[in-house]
C-alpha cells in the first residue's frame, strides 16, 4: 500500500494529498513528504523553503500570490482547524477563476498541493492553529499580489455566517487588496 492517497479537485493538478498514518498505542507516525513516493505519484517538485504561521480564531489570511515568482505549494495544518483555499489564476486554464476549499486540520493530517500561479489563503476555525506549508520558489515581498477575500466574483463559501464578518482578523494589507475583475485587468 501507498504513504498517500490523492483526492482529485476538479481543477487540474490541485489536488488533496492523505499520508498514510501507522498508528498504535503511543500514537501515530507517517511521512509528511517523500520525494520518492510523490514522484511515483507524478508530482515533481523541488521544495527550497519550509514556513510555518501561528494564528488564532478567526484569522483570514489571504488571498496572496507572487506575480513574478509564482510558488507551489504543499500545505498542511500541524494543530487546529483552517478552511484553505485556493483559486486558480492560470492564463488559459479551464478552469479559471474557479476555487476549492478543503478543511485541514491536526486531526484528518490532509495536506493541499497548490500549483503555481493560484491565488490561497485560509481562514482559522480553532482556538489557535499552526500552519505548515512547503513552496518551490523563495519568497520575493515585493513580488506579492492578492485578491479581497470576499470577491463576489469568486465567491469562496467561508465557513461563517455573514454575521460573524465583524470578528474576522485581517491583516491591513488584507482588506485593501482589489477584486478578481481588476486583478484581470491588471495582468491578463
Amino acid at each position: 500500500m501507498g504513504k498517500y492517497t490523492v483526492e482529485e479537485t476538479g481543477i487540474e493538478g490541485l489536488l488533496v494529498i492523505n499520508p498514510v498514518l501507522n498508528e498504535d498505542d503511543r500514537g501515530y507516525f507517517y511521512e509528511s513528504y517523500n520525494k520518492r513516493d510523490f514522484e511515483a505519484l507524478g508530482i515533481n517538485m523541488d521544495f527550497v523553503q519550509d514556513n510555518e504561521a501561528k494564528s488564532i480564531k478567526n484569522v483570514l489570511r489571504g488571498l496572496h500570490f507572487q506575480i513574478n515568482h509564482p510558488q507551489t505549494k504543499l500545505v498542511r495544518c500541524t494543530k487546529g482547524k483552517v478552511f484553505d483555499v485556493a483559486v486558480d489564476l492560470r492564463k488559459g486554464s479551464k478552469t479559471f477563476g474557479k476555487h476549492f476549499g478543503v478543511e485541514l486540520s491536526e486531526e484528518n493530517k490532509k495536506m493541499f498541493l497548490i500549483p503555481k500561479n493560484f491565488a490561497h489563503g485560509y481562514f482559522v476555525m480553532s482556538t489557535e492553529a499552526v500552519f505548515c506549508y512547503k513552496v518551490d520558489d523563495f519568497y520575493h515581498p515585493n513580488d506579492e499580489g492578492g485578491i479581497i477575500w470576499n470577491d463576489k466574483e469568486i465567491n469562496v463559501k467561508w465557513p461563517f455566517p455573514e454575521s460573524e464578518i465583524v470578528n474576522l482578523i485581517l491583516s491591513s494589507k488584507d482588506t485593501k487588496w482589489e477584486g478578481f475583475d481588476s486583478w484581470k485587468k491588471k495582468y491578463l
